[in-house]
Order: C-alpha cells, then structure tokens, then sequence
C-alpha cells in the first residue's frame, strides 16, 4: 500500500494552485500551469474525501514548482531595464 499524502503535503498543494492560477496569461507557462492546476483541484477534492497517495501529491508539487521556476524566468529584471533605458536616454 502506498504512503497516504500529510496535511502539509496537501497544504501545499493548494497554495502551489493558488501560485499557479496567478501567473501571467501572457506567459508561455500559463496554459501549462493552468492544466497542472486542474490536476491538483481534482487531488484535493479527492483528499477531501478520501486518503491520496504521497507520490501522485509529490508529483504534482515538483511539477507545479518546476512550471513556477521557468516562468519567473521570463520575468525581467527589473535594474536591467532602467540601466537600458538610461543608456538609451544619453
């Protein structure tokens, strides 16, 4: 029998879908995220009701952290672009 998620895994899990609905619709990442998102809202009704494996909730908070990481990557920096604006001000 598999290990059952803990309260903290499933804690998890729903501030990593709270993330996820947050990201930008203009993100590569957005359409992605918004699938894994509907993933962990079936997880978490079936936890509501019932006893859900540690590995499939595991899955999905490495996924969900994986999806998190590449689009705060597109994300720009923001000292980058005041020192190319000033440069182009000059």
């Amino acid at each position: 029998m598999a290990d059952t998620a803990s309260s903290s895994q499933i804690e998890l899990l729903r501030l990593l879908a709270s993330r996820l609905e947050r990201l930008s619709v203009d993100s590569r990442w957005a359409r992605r995220a918004s699938g894994l998102r509907g993933n962990i809202i079936k997880v978490l009704e079936e936890a509501a009701r019932q006893t859900v494996s540690s590995e499939r909730v595991d899955l999905l908070i490495n996924r969900s952290f994986e999806i998190l990481r590449a689009a705060a990557k597109e994300i720009p920096d923001i000292d980058s672009l005041l020192a190319e604006k000033k440069v182009q001000n000059e």
